[in-house]
């Protein structure tokens, strides 16, 4: 079975109004329209880094107490836990390599015609 749900934990968390401090979350795998659909934003359209936040208010399923992410939370998060759930999604969602896991290196892999 695979695993499609993972549990993190932000480095500084998310201070809510009310000023509780939400830390612990569960984010989903993505999917095509996770990455899709907010390309037909108008936000994301006059800014392309705005797809980052629709991206994470869609797959980030729970965080602390909260009942929904969305994306004004997500513009609320301090950077360095934006930098965090930015990695997180990349190493979950496997869109990053590690060279010392991969089966070829950049020398022996197949060279695409140029």
């Amino acid at each position: 079975m695979i695993q499609t749900e993972f549990e993190f934990t932000l480095p500084k968390g998310y201070l809510d109004d009310e000023g509780n401090l939400h830390r612990k979350g569960v984010m989903r795998l993505a999917r095509a329209m996770d990455e899709i659909v907010p390309l037909r934003d108008p936000r994301v359209k006059s800014n392309p880094a705005y797809a980052t936040v629709i991206i994470l208010s869609r797959v980030i399923t729970r965080l602390g107490a909260l009942d929904e992410v969305t994306p004004l939370i997500v513009e609320r998060f301090f950077a360095c836990d934006l930098n965090y759930l930015q990695k997180f999604y990349r190493q979950i969602n496997e869109l990053e390599t590690d060279p010392t896991q991969a089966n070829t290196t950049p020398e022996s892999a197949p060279q695409l015609p140029t």
